[in-house]
């Protein structure tokens, strides 16, 4: 995969009872990436090229 949009020892931190897998990171940056799209297709659709929390 490409260089990941997440921070691993972010999200290594931010779980803080549970120790993080190798592959979780890929798992999460998938997941990020994904959000991403999803939230640029709503802005368009709304007309606007400027993401907002809404479109989460």
């Amino acid at each position: 995969m490409a260089d990941l949009i997440i921070s691993k020892s972010r999200t290594k931190a931010a779980a803080e009872n549970c120790n993080v897998s190798s592959d979780f990171y890929d798992a999460l940056d998938r997941e990020v990436r994904s959000l991403i799209a999803k939230a640029e297709k709503r802005a368009v659709a709304n007309n606007r090229k400027t993401l907002k929390p809404q479109d989460l």
